[in-house]
């Protein structure tokens, strides 16, 4: 499978999240061994994924930072572990650090997934010019992949995101990228903003984001959908369909969540209402 932008324009792919990180905020330490990193990886694709997305890192509210090689070493064997077991696996990669994802393609993912659109580290333009895989690039209010709880507020949210996923587009294709190997992923929750309101604004507005590239959005239990209860992300899987549901009608190309059953029972009722 080649996620490109001409090879998205009418479909909505999954994509199922495999957290191979200790502190992630919802699925932190379930994967810790081979066995169980290969039977969500084997899960995702029966329950109907279209890409298993890999992080050896969290960047969420509180988590640490992790080195290069310790990234490396977390996410490399499991790369090869699926496509030992799953050789049809179409496997992509969140980081941000360029040798991760050089050692990553090499070991076989087709995608790099960056939450800080090449910010994080310069020489990553380079390796998705050389290697020509898909890039998603992600809007983040924090200049590192660290992201913080502040509760940021904007005149526009929607001209700001855009403003800037064009601003990097730029960058990247003055680096040598294909710009219709881009993917756009505006941001939700704390990449936004602590206010709630940003991400569903965002949510809204797909289809401003979708002018410029096919689009991603992961509200997969997120904290917007905590609500006025405060619950805890075991508790967001209601709102997280609502929000997988809005993101449907306004364009979205590419779901990530952690719960990949039930995004495809969204998206097939979705389609026949269509």
């Amino acid at each position: 499978m080649v996620l490109l932008k001409a090879d998205l324009t009418g479909t909505v792919r999954v994509m199922g999240i495999l957290n191979v990180t200790p502190d992630s905020y919802y699925d932190g330490g379930l994967y810790a061994s081979n066995e169980t990193m290969l039977a969500r990886a084997r899960a995702i694709v029966e329950e109907g994924g279209d890409i298993i997305d890999i992080g050896g890192e969290s960047t969420g509210p509180g988590s640490r930072d992790v080195s290069e090689e310790e990234e490396i070493q977390r996410v490399v064997p499991v790369i090869e572990l699926i496509k030992k077991n799953l050789p049809d696996a179409f496997i992509s990669v969140d980081t941000y650090k360029a040798e991760v994802a050089r050692r990553a393609i090499e070991a076989g993912a087709s995608m790099i997934n960056d939450v800080t659109a090449g910010r994080g580290d310069e020489a990553m333009f380079s390796v998705i010019t050389q290697t020509k895989v898909p890039y998603c690039i992600m809007f983040s209010k924090d200049k590192t992949a660290r992201t913080i709880k502040k509760e940021t507020q904007y005149k526009n949210v929607v001209k700001t995101i855009v403003s800037f996923l064009k601003d990097r587009m730029s960058a990247a294709k003055k680096a040598g990228i294909d710009p219709t190997h881009i993917i756009v992923d505006p941001g939700l929750g704390h990449f936004v903003s602590s206010d709630p309101s940003y991400s569903w604004q965002v949510l809204k507005h797909l289809e401003s984001f979708a002018a410029l590239a096919p689009v991603l959005v992961s509200p997969s239990r997120k904290s917007f959908l905590a609500g006025p209860q405060n619950l805890p992300p075991s508790e967001r899987l209601p709102g997280t369909l609502m929000a997988t549901a809005i993101a449907l009608e306004h364009g979205a190309s590419i779901i990530r969540t952690h719960d990949v059953k039930e995004t495809k029972r969204v998206i097939e009722e979705w389609k026949e209402r269509r």
